[in-house]
């Protein structure tokens, strides 16, 4: 660099940290701008040598971090210094021992939290970003500035990832939409959370992003006119009754245009609410719940409400802290439009989270609550040593987003629940024993579906029995992540029970067959029935998915016949353009994997996105069940991208012709008793079919059915038509 731009950039540093004292949202005093200033000295030190990838020097980074702290966050001088010195002791010669003799334990203790979180090394067979979560979680027992200032940090990398490779971007994203938007959003951080929802769309769907962000600025001008119109109309109203206010219009974020726009199924045009209107009055702390009906009554008095929209986050504040009056109104011109009335105090701790609690809980006896039990929550999971970190991060993430309901007990004790709750949902979050042995439930004394979505101000009561068990179709019906993970294990440990007397079994039937049993002869078979460990074979004998036909067969192959079936089963490399169209059958994959697209490869369409040819899709390389293909936009894609990029292969369609997983069967017969429960009966005691549709018609003692199945192939359809036709007054079974 020549002297003139050393010179200029010099000056950029001395006038950005200037900066940061102005913006500071918490009054430093004398001592705070010493402490500031000597971690800013110690900083510009310690990164002389280094620059960034877009090739400015690297105290840029952690200045930029110290002012998101400072000013979005509004945290105090203490964690200012953090921030400024927060990559010192990992990428520099200081070490942990002269931080805490420069600046004290508080210092030297936040820096060392999160030198130990960016120290973690990737390992092929746990996720890194998993570890990290859960290392971050730790380190909040010692000082949630720890993870405050880390989500500071990936904000301010995420505004500067134009310099990096496109797959380096992508994998950032994803780990960011993963991960650190869900925590901004846990601890209150509601800016910092949109923004980095934003920039992890801009990466991971540059497409998208990119339209939906020309709409909303496309649109700018007439929002402005709109919110304009709005005040006009009740801003008389407000200034009669001596209100102190500003009126703000907030424009939704891209992120989440993007997702009721996916959610819904709607256009652009079809999402109502892009914005939302904030009235922000001033008021002392007595006053700010009456102001704030006061002025819904004035809002409402001009604008009809949509009663079914009112949401009082004053009276039950969120668990993150979060205040404020909801309402939607019908507006000018006809549009919905939800307004949200919050006093300036409300506001702060909106923008800034729990660093506005601390500022005003000065002579406030009142704990926070929120953060305590949050901890506390955390506790039980992070202490089990059984808990795999990508499923702990997973069960974590579950209930982050998740809007609240309040319920009541048979004895009138409150309990909260994240919305769309089950009463399943209800009883785990009692006790296990109450989940695991739920026989049914009554909300407000009506027997319900254990599928029912609670609704707050129900009165939920659990009946148990202990004959009761968990099923897999408990898994549709909980959505907290403690449900689904007591479900999980019980279902585990029902079906390793399974596999043992499976495993009895099948010793008795290779014994009829004269085979023995060892560690070779379950080998072949686990490779017969193309299964992948011997536990699976095991609980399959077990449930009579392989029956004595199948074991004969395997006996039957076992020679010669068995060595020609595995020769046939090894595919040839098959090059997308040698292929003719019409050669394309099942015997074919229909997709071509590779940066080059010319691998041909076993793989399994995930069932969390059903793709289907034409999608745009990747594959993923499970550890125990091959390759599975994901569409691009799966709900599971970020997740798999942020934790596993190295697992991640390119994909693509080379034909587009269509797999059939859906069935539709046609019955008539004699209108007997009992008939339709025989049939449903039949069906569901097959396994791995599902009915999607069971419609039945009768007229003078006749009958017609048509039932839609999901199966998995044609010879379990061919079992099910087969065993239709042997029910007592069935007259024909076919498919359509």
């Amino acid at each position: 660099m020549t002297e003139a731009a050393i010179k200029k950039e010099n000056k950029d540093i001395a006038r950005q940290y200037k900066e940061l004292l102005r913006i500071s949202y918490q009054t430093l005093t004398d001592e705070d701008k010493k402490l500031i200033r000597s971690a800013f000295d110690t900083a510009v030190d310690a990164h002389k040598d280094q620059r960034r990838k877009s090739g400015e020097a690297y105290i840029f980074h952690p200045i930029a971090v110290a002012k998101i702290v400072a000013a979005e966050i509004g945290l105090d001088a203490t964690s200012i210094a953090a921030a400024l010195l927060h990559d010192v002791v990992e990428d520099t010669p200081y070490t942990l021992e002269q931080i805490e003799e420069m600046f004290g334990e508080t210092v030297a203790k936040i820096v060392d939290g999160l030198t130990k979180i960016s120290s973690l090394k990737k390992d092929k067979d746990v996720s890194l970003q998993a570890e990290n979560f859960r290392k971050m979680l730790l380190t909040l027992n010692d000082d949630i500035r720890v993870i405050i200032i880390k989500i500071a940090d990936r904000l301010h990398n995420m505004q500067t990832m134009d310099a990096m490779r496109p797959d380096k971007q992508v994998k950032i994203a994803s780990e960011t939409l993963y991960i650190y938007a869900p925590m901004a959003h846990r601890i209150g951080l509601y800016n910092i959370k949109t923004e980095l929802e934003d920039l992890g769309l801009k990466y991971t769907e540059p497409e998208v992003y990119n339209e939906i962000f020309t709409r909303i600025k496309e649109s700018k001008e007439e929002q402005d006119a709109y919110i304009r119109e709005f005040s006009r109309v009740i801003e008389n109203s407000l200034e009669r009754e001596d209100f102190v206010y500003e009126i703000k219009g907030r424009p939704k974020s891209i992120f989440s245009i993007h997702r009721k726009m996916r959610n819904q199924n709607v256009s652009f045009d079809e999402v109502y609410d892009k914005f939302a209107i904030r009235i922000i009055y001033k008021s002392e702390p007595y006053d700010e719940k009456f102001f704030a009906w006061k002025i819904y009554s004035i809002v409402t008095d001009h604008f009809r409400p949509n009663p079914t929209r009112l949401r009082d986050w004053i009276s039950s504040p969120k668990s993150t802290g979060y205040e404020a009056l909801h309402i939607t109104v019908m507006g000018p011109k006809g549009r919905w439009v939800e307004v949200q009335i919050r006093s300036r105090r409300m506001n702060e701790i909106a923008e800034k989270g729990y660093a506005a609690h601390y500022k005003y809980k000065q002579g406030n006896v009142q704990e926070e609550q929120g953060i305590e039990e949050w901890l506390n929550r955390l506790q039980e999971a992070l202490e089990n040593p059984e808990v795999n970190a990508v499923d702990f991060v997973e069960q974590f993430k579950l209930n982050l987003y998740s809007k609240e309901i309040f319920v009541f007990t048979p004895q009138g004790d409150l309990k909260s629940l994240p919305k769309g709750a089950t009463p399943l949902d209800f009883a785990f979050s009692i006790h296990t024993e109450v989940g695991t042995h739920t026989r049914g439930a009554r909300v407000n004394n009506k027997l319900v579906p254990l599928s029912h979505e609670l609704k707050s101000g129900d009165q939920v009561e659990i009946i148990t029995s202990e004959n009761a068990k968990p099923n897999i179709n408990w898994l549709d019906y909980a959505s907290t992540a403690r449900a689904r993970a007591k479900i999980k294990s019980s279902l585990k440990d029902e079906k390793k029970e399974i596999a043992e007397e499976g495993k009895a079994i099948l010793t008795r039937k290779l014994k009829s067959q004269k085979i023995p049993f060892n560690e070779k002869i379950v080998n072949e078979l686990v490779v017969f029935f193309h299964l992948k460990t011997s536990l699976d074979l095991f609980y399959r004998v077990g449930i009579g998915k392989i029956d004595n036909q199948k074991i004969k067969e395997f006996a039957s192959s076992r020679s010669n016949a068995l060595v020609s079936y595995i020769k046939s089963k090894i595919k040839k490399p098959v090059v997308a353009e040698d292929l003719d169209k019409d050669e394309i059958t099942s015997k074919y994959d229909q997709l071509v994997f590779g940066k080059d697209q010319d691998e041909t490869l076993d793989y399994k369409l995930a069932s969390c996105c059903n793709p289907i040819p034409g999608d745009n899709v990747f594959g993923f390389v499970t550890v125990s069940d091959g390759i599975k293909v994901h569409k691009k936009d799966c709900p599971n894609a970020i997740q798999l991208q942020s934790n596993y990029a190295y697992r991640i292969i390119p994909a693509k369609w080379i034909d587009s012709s269509q797999q059939d997983f859906k069935a539709v069967i046609r019955l008539t017969g004699i209108d007997n008793l009992g008939l339709v429960s025989e049939i449903t009966k039949e069906i569901s005691s097959n396994l791995h079919v599902n009915m999607k549709n069971i419609n039945f018609e009768s007229s003078d003692g006749i009958f017609s059915g048509r039932i839609t199945l999901v199966v998995k192939n044609n010879s379990i359809l061919s079992t099910i038509i087969n065993r239709l036709k042997k029910i007592n007054g069935i007259d024909k079974v076919s498919r359509e």
